[in-house]
């Protein structure tokens, strides 16, 4: 799969899943920009990845729960690299407790990071996308948004909420060349699983047929998949990438 010649936005790249999502794209010759709230992070990662691949890659401050943020950085793309050809709403966070302790502000930061963001980012870049028909949208939601868990409502009802938006969206632009699809990571290597004691480990990955975590490479190849031509006849759907964990 080549991308020369394309543009891939990743939200939320600085580490983990974006991270790797954005490495593969600039390694099959994309040009990556990408972003994180902190613009040192963004730049670092930027570098590691130019450094790493000899590809392009630009880092940007992008907070996406911010309507002029989002506004900035897809005027800078559009102006530095001529518009977004592939979009991954990876940007996400977390607020959990049990729904009786929850607060309004935890349930709205999160709806608004990881929902409105997604709307806020891929509104920015359709018009772009329809005038070249060709487009690509990939949405990052989660296991949990299929199945649950206690103490994420919040996060729960987000990640669901991004399947019924990526169905709707695929729907709208399916005429104009772009496709939509969300993948749906189940337990994914990362801070939290290094920080559980070898105990806590086991009894996590007995719950999985696989019997492991999947790993960030697992998933950004998933990614790149729905954004190749290969998958060109591909849309609205959700790949489930969990190790077997919802069967």
């Amino acid at each position: 799969m080549s991308f020369a010649g394309k543009v891939a936005l990743v939200t939320g790249s600085t580490r983990g899943i974006g991270r790797a999502i954005a490495l593969q794209f600039a390694e099959a010759g994309a040009s990556v920009v990408v972003t994180g709230r902190r613009a040192e992070d963004a730049a670092r990662v930027a570098a590691e990845i130019k450094a790493q691949t000899g590809g392009e890659a630009v880092g940007m401050p992008l907070d996406v729960a911010d309507e002029e943020s989002v506004a900035w950085v897809l005027k800078e793309i559009d102006s530095r690299l001529g518009g977004v050809d592939i979009l991954v709403n990876n940007a996400g966070i977390t607020q959990d407790t049990l729904l009786l302790r929850m607060s309004d502000e935890a349930w709205d930061r999160v709806m608004d990071v990881n929902v409105k963001g997604a709307f806020r980012c891929a509104k920015g870049v359709l018009r772009g996308m329809m005038k070249k028909r060709w487009g690509r949208i990939i949405n990052v939601s989660s296991i949990v948004g299929l199945v649950g868990n206690p103490g994420q409502t919040n996060y729960a009802a987000s990640k669901a909420a991004l399947v019924g938006f990526t169905k709707s969206l695929a729907r709208e632009v399916a005429g104009r060349g772009i496709t939509v699809n969300a993948i749906a990571p189940g337990y994914i290597e990362s801070d939290m699983t290094e920080a559980l004691t070898e105990a806590q480990r086991a009894a996590l990955w007995e719950k999985i047929p696989l019997g492991r975590p999947g790993r960030p490479e697992e998933v950004a190849a998933c990614a790149l998949f729905l954004a190749s031509e290969e998958a060109a006849y591909i849309t609205g759907h959700t790949l489930v990438v969990d190790g077997g964990l919802a069967m």
